[in-house]
């Protein structure tokens, strides 16, 4: 089978018409994958059939990981190229809706989702196609990762969600000026339909941004973003992009994240609010910094080079789509 024109192939396990698949990026990940997602292996009584897409690191992971989808049952998506998290997601969806999915649960390698969570969402992804959703994530220490998030359009700042009561339950989202809320990347459920109809994520953010963006797309789509805060799932960043045991990030954080608060302003903000984004993004590139502490800028220059990197590559986006030009990313 092939479900990507990047695809060297596909195999596995295929399930009947209607049933949930996850989908799982993979890029230098196999044994996480390989642990975190043995519970959906194939023959066990699980629910969902799992996609794996891996974005090519080199030959011995792709042997290795080749070696994990076999062993458990799983459909395994090869690319040659690493065109980012994004577009992996999207040759993913394609090969599950080709499975017969009507419906998709994106997970991070890093993450543990239960067999019992992935049916919840599947069943309400059934009766409300037009809705994105996302449960609570936690880290494996119970510590909040995420349970909802908003973006300040006065100036591209993160602001996490804070719940006055202590009721759990499904709890839809609407955005509130100057906010605007969005669900994570790291376990995201929503329907082909839903998927389509957006456009699927935006392969130009390669890494981070892409869940805000799609997120805006789907609403502005005609869906509404829901919270499952009856729904748990365990994830760990630190397994992929981060380094365990320190608020450390990696310089590809910094670089992304700094340029896509930008390629997300000029995609969807006026004029007047993406040169306010503008103004701001020493600030605010600072503050993306700071998310691992200090100490850090002490023992290398790597972070603050990729936070300097990625703040102009952002600006040059960010200018162009003041000035009328198309935004062109490489």
């Amino acid at each position: 089978m092939t479900a990507d024109p990047d695809a060297a192939h596909a195999h596995g396990d295929t399930r009947p018409d209607g049933q949930p698949w996850i989908v799982v990026v993979n890029f230098g990940s196999h044994e996480l994958v390989g642990q975190n997602f043995r519970a959906h292996r194939s023959g066990t009584g699980a629910t969902s059939g799992v996609v794996v897409v891996d974005n090519y690191s080199d030959d011995a992971e792709r042997a290795a990981i080749t070696a994990v989808c076999d062993r458990n049952g799983w459909m395994l998506v090869t690319r040659s190229t690493n065109d980012g998290f994004a577009a992996a997601c999207n040759a993913g969806v394609r090969a599950a809706s080709a499975a017969g999915a009507t419906s998709v649960l994106l997970v991070n390698p890093d993450a543990v989702v239960t067999d019992d969570v992935v049916a919840d969402l599947a069943r309400q992804l059934a009766e409300e196609p037009w809705t994105l959703v996302s449960p609570l994530i936690v880290t494996s220490e119970g510590a909040p990762y995420f349970r909802g998030s908003r973006v300040d359009l006065r100036s591209g700042r993160m602001r996490g969600r804070r719940w006055g009561d202590s009721s759990l339950g499904p709890t839809y989202l609407v955005s509130e000026a100057p906010y605007r809320d969005w669900l994570s990347g790291a376990c995201l459920g929503f329907s082909i339909q839903l998927w389509e109809r957006a456009g699927g994520l935006d392969e130009r953010y390669f890494l981070y941004w892409e869940d805000v963006d799609f997120s805006q797309r789907c609403v502005d789509a005609g869906a509404r973003l829901c919270l499952r805060r009856d729904l748990v799932v365990v994830h760990d960043e630190g397994g992929t992009h981060g380094q365990q045991g320190s608020r450390a990030r990696s310089a590809i954080y910094y670089y992304y994240n700094c340029r896509n608060r930008l390629l997300y302003g000029a995609a969807h903000l006026g004029r007047r609010e993406l040169l306010r984004w503008i103004w701001t993004t020493p600030g605010e590139s600072w503050q993306i910094l700071l998310r691992g502490g200090r100490r850090q800028l002490l023992e290398s220059p790597k972070p603050l080079l990729a936070t300097v990197l990625g703040s102009a590559a952002g600006l040059a986006h960010a200018v162009r789509s003041v000035l009328g030009q198309p935004v062109r990313v490489s």
